[in-house]
């Protein structure tokens, strides 16, 4: 836990405005209170909610107030089987048998909430960039306004505010060709 605390002291030191915690257990009061202290300094954590299953504890340090807590779903925008669910659930986004790198080299598919944090850190981190000026809070509001619904009708205890919809995050630029028609798989600035 030390070095966990540490870590987000020298990030703030650093003027890192979003920070991935692909991590989830119990309840601790120093990290609550790191925590709590980079938020101050206009860090903006988001978090794994937890591999638990539905019934069990809120899983920390999603749980804790202001961090935005993600979960994973499938292709079938299913919830991931295993994810803790409560109503700290910010965000949803993809988790479940994803292709990652392996140790040693070549990949492997593996599933988790902490494999669906990368994607809304991914977003969060293209808002805190594009000069928009929000703070923390309206970043987060940013992000949940720009999801599809899933589950019950609006914000619940599965899904959160939904499965983020990042493409609406990031209007494209009138120099640039689509990534479905670059044929480079990403986006590529037109001479």
């Amino acid at each position: 836990m030390t070095t966990l605390v540490m870590a987000l002291e020298a990030l703030a030191e650093r003027n890192v405005r979003v920070v991935n915690m692909s991590l989830s257990g119990p309840p601790n009061e120093v990290l609550k209170q790191a925590i709590a202290s980079a938020q101050e300094k206009g860090m903006i954590i988001i978090a794994a909610a937890g591999n638990n299953g539905a019934g069990a504890d809120p899983s920390y340090p999603a749980a804790y107030p202001g961090v935005i807590a993600v979960t994973a779903v499938d292709r079938k925008r299913d919830v991931y089987r295993r994810a803790t669910q409560g109503e700290y659930i910010d965000l949803a986004a993809p988790g479940v048998d994803l292709w990652v790198a392996a140790p040693g080299g070549g990949g492997t598919t593996k599933s988790g909430t902490s494999y669906a944090v990368p994607f809304i850190s991914a977003a969060a981190a293209v808002l805190q960039a594009s000069g928009t000026n929000l703070n923390p809070d309206g970043l987060q509001a940013t992000l949940e306004s720009n999801t599809m619904d899933l589950g019950k009708p609006g914000r619940d205890k599965t899904y959160g505010y939904g499965l983020l919809q990042a493409a609406k995050l990031c209007p494209m630029q009138t120099n640039e060709t689509p990534v479905a028609q670059s044929g480079l798989g990403f986006s590529a600035k037109v001479p």
